[in-house]
């Protein structure tokens, strides 16, 4: 089951974290990946030990909030594979800040990577899907993506880019369903990354003691529910949001 072999997988914001797993994932499963992100050193590391695995990985450097090295980067896949089957959303930022001291800056820096990155990645694979009627667009969200009714004070900016990947998941969904291509989201709970390092050890307690099943996730917990959904068992789904959360939202 969730067989990928040959499977042309994109996956970005891929240097560490649940990007890593999700590339580490979708490579055991067959696929052929390529590893993204803002930091070139550490994505080639990556791609290094899917190789060393016996996997098939290339790594580029990529702005996911830039249109133009984003097409510069799509159009290198294509040159050399012919074609993107999969495109795992996963970059994103997190900074916690009261709302009351939110920057503009630091507002649209935020929807700038976590939303219109999703988006313009999304565009771009999608009118590559297209020509071969196939593909799976996976768009990483998040519990707090306010539609769960979890508040997390401080995390406005961070809420409403989680938020919108939502709506925009439902809405491609919709629109992209008569060419082949599914579109589903996965809201992510409390798991164990670089990006909680500014929440706070009581923070990471209190969540623990929400969560019924008593622990903060691993990525690799992550990417099964990515390698489920970029897979043929997964056909039938699309415009979901697919909770990892430990039960979280269940209390």
């Amino acid at each position: 089951m969730f067989e990928l072999t040959n499977k042309i997988a994109l996956v970005t914001g891929a240097r560490r974290g649940m990007g890593k797993a999700h590339a580490l994932a979708l490579a055991k499963q067959g696929a052929k990946v390529v590893v993204t992100d803002i930091d070139l050193a550490e994505c080639q590391l990556v791609a290094d030990e899917i190789k060393a695995g016996g996997g098939e990985a290339v790594c580029f450097k990529m702005d996911v909030s830039n249109a133009g090295t984003v097409n510069q980067v799509f159009d290198a896949v294509i040159k050399r594979f012919g074609r993107l089957d999969i495109l795992v959303n996963n970059a994103g930022i997190f900074f916690p800040k009261p709302a009351l001291e939110l920057t503009e800056d630091e507002w649209d820096k935020m929807l700038a990577i976590n939303l219109k990155g999703e988006f313009l990645c999304a565009q771009r694979a999608a009118k590559e899907m297209i020509k071969n009627k196939w593909g799976r667009i996976i768009n990483i969200s998040s519990i707090a993506s306010g539609g769960a009714g979890i508040g997390f004070a401080g995390a406005a900016h961070y809420a409403a880019s989680k938020g919108g990947i939502i709506g925009m998941t439902e809405t491609l969904a919709a629109e992209w369903a008569e060419y082949g291509i599914t579109v589903n989201a996965i809201g992510p709970g409390a798991i164990e990354t670089p990006m909680v390092g500014p929440v706070t050890q009581e923070l990471l307690e209190e969540i623990r003691t929400r969560v019924p099943l008593k622990r903060i996730g691993k990525p690799e917990e992550i990417s099964a529910a990515v390698v489920f959904l970029a897979s043929d068992e997964a056909s039938y789904v699309t415009g979901a949001t697919l909770y990892v959360d430990g039960g979280w939202l269940a209390t």
